[in-house]
């Protein structure tokens, strides 16, 4: 019966290379529509770069609360599910969705009430930027339908479905960047064009976003019930397992990715902890916010769009490398991860020497009512190849099980980063007043007249 299941089953191949496409394709598609309200917003008059950054900073805290609540979460779920599936157990792949839905959907509920309730400390002990209040606010009721989304695109990325995930995230970004346009401008209407009432505005379209999004798939997964239904009739290889031991197997899968996703988070939260509170000794605070939401709003939008395109061999891989494991068959794994990685490089290389040499034009031409920071952009541009590799690699480990590899990894990276922070802002308060480079300012010290000197 088992011979007669995996005999029946679509080739892998062609499963693994119209999953990778179609994220692709949904993945470039999100990000141009993210470029949409991006440049609608740092054009827009009484936003700019001002507005990014309260935007960025209140962003930030989400997304490391939203790291905790759900991601890795979907990979989590993705691998364990493919395994069980692989062995013809769809019964057990079934179970394990269900008891991962209702323990996420608790997790996020927590991760929603503490953003909501500690958004006052955070943004004005934390952040230092008490206009982030509100944005976080705003934002808080997100974590929870990330969270249950996150279990259900694991569980349809498992099934090899990586049409439903695609198709979930391109019209929640569509619903963001449409409600992005419209509650900024009716609130600019009606606060007379507030930066900070327009920043939790754009906030506030995300929570709406994410919940259509969730709405999408819950009502695909009531639409398939009878598919899942048949399927687990056919099921074979079952093994009854407690609910306790499945969520303690959930567990050890997905804290290892969620550390990998932390300290990714933590590696962005040194810049929202560290940009503005060290800018703030040399210039104005709304300067300051002004300089970050330059990093935060233009640069990381510009700089992730390559890494979008290239997250989709990091999500194919794990479900892909994790059946493959379960029958054993070590040629698929090492010519899906070679294959991946080859594809990586020709995306990154390219990105990564054609933003570094045409940061200003890239600039002058998206952002034209605010087009600073080429210098940043070009110094961002370096990272490119490096943080493309370390994606398809992240995902072969995860599918692989090697899961606290890449935490290790970008555990190091965080340490260094703060380093470096640290050092070159000390070099920098000696040498703004020559006119040089300063990595206090991320600027030239004559601009700003940054002429601290220790």
């Amino acid at each position: 019966m088992s011979g007669k299941h995996f005999a029946g089953k679509k080739p892998k191949t062609e499963s693994f290379m119209q999953g990778v496409l179609t994220l692709i394709f949904s993945q470039v598609l999100i990000k141009i529509l993210g470029l949409v309200y991006t440049l609608y917003l740092t054009n827009r008059e009484g936003f700019g770069d001002k507005g990014n950054g309260i935007c960025a900073s209140g962003y930030q805290i989400y997304a490391m609360l939203l790291t905790i609540s759900s991601i890795g979460v979907p990979n989590a779920i993705s691998k364990l599910v493919s395994e069980r599936i692989a062995m013809g157990d769809h019964k057990g792949a079934h179970r394990i969705f269900k008891i991962a839905f209702a323990t996420f959907a608790l997790i996020g509920l927590v991760g929603s009430l503490l953003l909501f309730l500690g958004a006052g400390i955070i943004a004005n002990s934390w952040l230092r930027i008490p206009e982030a209040e509100m944005t976080l606010v705003a934002l808080s009721p997100a974590i929870f339908f990330v969270a249950i989304s996150s279990v259900m695109r694991g569980y349809f990325n498992g099934r090899q479905s990586m049409k439903t995930t695609a198709r979930s995230q391109t019209l929640e970004q569509i619903f963001k960047t449409v409600l992005t346009i419209i509650v900024v401008e009716i609130i600019a209407i009606m606060s007379n064009t507030s930066t900070e009432f327009m920043a939790a505005g754009a906030n506030l379209a995300t929570t709406l976003a994410t919940f259509l999004g969730f709405s999408y798939l819950y009502l695909y997964y009531k639409n398939i019930r009878k598919e899942i239904a048949k399927e687990i009739k056919t099921t074979v290889n079952y093994k009854y397992e407690r609910v306790k031991t499945i969520i303690k197997k959930i567990l050890l899968v997905s804290i290892p990715i969620a550390l990998t996703a932390i300290m990714s988070s933590i590696n962005k939260n040194i810049d929202s902890f560290t940009v503005v509170r060290g800018l703030s000794n040399f210039m104005s605070e709304d300067m300051a916010t002004a300089q970050y939401g330059i990093l935060g709003g233009k640069v990381d939008t510009l700089t992730s769009l390559p890494l979008s395109i290239n997250v989709a061999f990091a999500t194919a891989l794990v479900p892909a490398i994790s059946a493959a494991k379960a029958r054993k068959d070590k040629k698929t794994i090492t010519k899906r991860t070679s294959f991946s990685l080859l594809t990586s490089m020709l995306i990154g290389l390219p990105c990564t020497i054609g933003m570094y040499i045409f940061a200003g034009p890239i600039l002058n031409l998206l952002f034209p009512n605010a087009n600073e920071g080429a210098v940043i952009l070009q110094i961002s541009a370096l990272t490119i190849i490096f943080t493309i590799l370390d994606q398809t690699i992240n995902g072969a480990l995860q599918g692989y099980g090697k899961l606290m590899i890449p935490t290790i990894s970008l555990r190091m990276w965080c340490y260094c980063k703060i380093d470096f922070k640290l050092s070159f802002s000390a070099y920098s308060r000696n040498r703004c007043k020559w006119g040089g480079f300063c990595f206090c300012c991320m600027s030239y010290g004559s601009i700003y007249n940054c002429n601290y000197s220790s």
